[in-house]
């Protein structure tokens, strides 16, 4: 069975800045900002939100079914997803503009600086989301904001349970929004920066969140998850990577194993465990969607 994931598709180019962000921006300086970093090394990579998600998952060998929009510059990105054997059927393209581009700056602490162009993403919400015989499942990861409002009543409206995951796309959202998308959610994931922001709009903490939907996991980085399910805490221990080589996409692959685990009817902290050694794997290497999970795969 498959899993539509609403995200972008989007171009990273990746730089790498080999000194420390902090020793460059000085904070009594900020209102006169004006800094450059050298960086050495640039690559451009396939990346976005439900692509990643959907490159792990298909690794994990899950269906993953991306829907998101591609600009008139999109021709590569649909021939990388069905060289990966990743069904294209919800993945439109925009000839007016350009596909999503994050540009990626990552200092030697591992700290990052991010401007993204929306591009064909904002068109996002013109594909709607509706029932087929092998969905199984969905995701709303960031997106346009139209989009994600609108896929998420059309999941609900479909009978298709869905994880509502909103990332950096959480602040477009005020409190009441918020509170419509963990209504209509069956889950909820956020990293635990969104987690407190999320508490703070709607004003419930993370028990009540896990009370309304069927659990919530907020993610700590190299500490693990914290699962909440009927207002019951339990933590799931992080996993060491190997080595911290990119930190780009880390989430992303965590949230392919989520879904992997949810399709197989994994309960949600055995699905955040393997999360987490799948982010853990994919920190060891450069880019979003260049390592393996061959000894993982279900």
């Amino acid at each position: 069975m498959a899993s539509v994931i609403c995200g972008s598709l989007a171009f990273d180019t990746i730089m790498r800045f080999e000194g420390r962000f902090a020793e460059q921006i000085l904070p009594d300086q900020l209102h006169i900002l004006n800094v450059s970093f050298l960086v050495p090394t640039l690559r451009r990579d396939f990346g976005g939100c439900a692509g990643n998600i959907a490159y792990a998952l298909k690794q994990l060998g899950g269906e993953p079914l991306p829907m998101a929009m591609l600009g008139s510059d999109g021709a590569d990105y649909l021939a990388r997803l069905a060289a990966l054997g990743i069904d294209t059927r919800f993945v439109r393209q925009v000839e007016s503009t350009y596909t999503a581009q994050a540009m990626i700056m990552t200092d030697s602490d591992n700290n990052q600086i991010t401007a993204f162009h929306p591009g064909a993403m904002m068109h996002a919400h013109e594909t709607a989301v509706a029932a087929g015989e092998d969905i199984r499942l969905g995701m709303i990861s960031p997106d346009g904001r139209d989009a994600m409002l609108q896929h998420a009543a059309q999941f609900h409206a479909a009978g298709i349970p869905f994880v509502f995951d909103p990332g950096q796309g959480l602040p477009m959202f005020d409190g009441a929004e918020l509170a419509r998308f963990i209504e209509l959610a069956s889950w909820v994931t956020v990293n635990d920066y969104e987690g407190k922001m999320l508490s703070e709009r709607t004003g419930w903490d993370s028990a009540e969140i896990s009370r309304r939907c069927r659990g919530l996991v907020v993610t700590l980085g190299a500490e693990g998850c914290e699962v909440w399910v009927d207002g019951a805490r339990a933590l799931v221990p992080g996993v060491k990577a190997r080595d911290v080589v990119d930190p780009t996409g880390c989430g992303d692959a965590w949230r392919g194993a989520l879904l992997f685990g949810l399709e197989q009817g994994w309960d949600l902290a055995r699905c955040a465990a393997l999360g987490n050694r799948v982010g853990a794997i994919k920190v060891a290497s450069r880019g979003p969607q260049n390592y393996s999970l061959e000894g993982l795969r279900g």
